[in-house]
Order: C-alpha cells, then structure tokens, then sequence
C-alpha cells in the first residue's frame, strides 16, 4: 500500500498552516521561478501529476487552459482542491502517479510539483509522460534537489553552539528510499541523482529546454531560515519538451 502521509488528519492540519498552503502559488519559495519556465496554456490539455491543493491547475485554467485534470493519492488535499477550484475545465482524480493511464497524445502540458521523489522510478514516469503527451509537448516538473535528498534526513549540521555548521551530502549515488522527518512524521522518498532526472527525459524521447536550481526570492528572504536555503540547493526545477 503506497504511504500516504496527507490523509493522517494531525499531518494533514500541519500542512495547512505552512505558507504554501495559506497563501498558493504566492506562498512558495520556487513559484517566481517555475512561473518563468512555464508554456503558455491558452487552448491546451494540461495534466497536473501531484495537484495537491490543485494551485497549479487553477493557474493553468485561469490562463486559458482548455481542459485541466489534477492527479493525486490524498482524497483531504482533493476535498480542498475541489473547493477552491470554480473552474468548470478542471477535473480531479483520485490517484497515484505511476498508476493513472491515459491514451496517447492526450495532453499538451504535463506538469507536476514537488511530487516526483515520492515516487520509487523516475524512469517509469518519464515513459508514462511521453506516452501521455502530443508530439512537441512540455514536461515541466519541480522535485527536491539531488543534494537534498541523498543523505536522507535532510537537516542541517550543527556545532556545538546550535548553530548551523553545514549540510550533510552522503550515499549520493546509491539511489532509493530515504526516511526524512517532515511535519514530525517520518516521511518516505526517493533519492535520485541527477543523471537519473536528465538522462530518463533523454533516453524516453524528450529534449532538455531548461535545468534550473531555484533560489529564495528577494522578497522571502526576511522569512526565518530562508537565507540558509542559499547555503545549498533545496529544488531542481526541468523543463523538457516530448521530440
């Protein structure tokens, strides 16, 4: 049975009061910098694999999107999707990313936040995607950073005056499961390297546009703990489109 941290009612009213949640798109760190980096949606298909709160979706759609589907395993981030969305083109689907299907060359615009480490193969979603998607398709997603993952616990070193010393990178190259603690649980993800992100998209039939590594913006930088987020990367954000 796949984990499923978000549908825990204690885990799921932690998430509700982090900024990215209160606030959407405007309340996260990486949004100026993916906002950059996405096609334009006037008149597409757009798949959203990972929809959360359906944030990305309701952008897609309020910039003209034709048709919008949100995927994800929690059924209380869906419930929360649903209500926010007014959006008549936007449909959700309770699912898990490796398991939808759809038939060939169903959408124009796949996208997905900070979802795809939950998921064990990069691989089978990039063949899922190219599957998925018209010929000259974009594929844009956003995932924690290779650094960010590999050594799993994914907290700072610290000296012995409690400040922070530095961040641990080990295991680099053995990718797989890594248990972090997230919102006081442990969490499951999946450590992959770069070279797994950029050579899966290569070998599946995609062309790289952009590999960005996304900073605080200027304006989060007076939050608590965001001028640490310079110290190493935290986000890799890819934008590849189907040859």
């Amino acid at each position: 049975m796949k984990e499923n941290h978000y549908d825990k009612q204690t885990f799921f009213e932690k998430y509700s009061q982090m900024e990215r949640s209160k606030k959407g798109l405007d309340g996260a760190g990486e949004w100026q910098t993916l906002q950059t980096l996405l096609p334009a949606f006037s008149g597409k298909r757009v798949l959203d694999l990972g929809c959360g709160y359906g944030w990305h979706c309701i952008y897609a759609a309020e910039q003209g999107a034709a048709s919008v589907i949100g995927v994800d395993l929690s059924e209380k981030m869906l419930a929360i999707a649903k209500e926010k969305t007014h959006y008549p083109q936007v449909k959700y689907l309770h699912a898990g990313i490796e398991d939808v299907d759809f038939p060939e060359d169903s959408f124009d615009i796949v996208l997905s936040s900070l979802a795809l480490h939950y998921i064990p193969s990069f691989e089978l979603v990039a063949q899922h995607v190219a599957k998925f998607l018209v010929s000259g398709g974009t594929f844009v997603f956003s995932v924690e950073h290779p650094i960010f993952t590999a050594e799993g616990k994914q907290d700072w070193l610290y000296d012995d005056q409690g400040e922070i010393s530095s961040f641990p990178v080990d295991n680099y190259f053995y990718e797989g499961k890594r248990t972090a603690e997230f919102l006081g649980e442990q969490v499951t993800k999946y450590h992959k390297t770069l070279t797994t992100y950029i050579d899966g998209l290569l070998q599946n039939g995609f062309q790289l546009e952009r590999v960005v590594e996304p900073m605080p913006p200027e304006n989060m930088l007076n939050i608590p703990g965001m001028k640490d987020e310079l110290r190493r990367p935290m986000m890799l954000i890819i934008k590849a489109v189907k040859v």
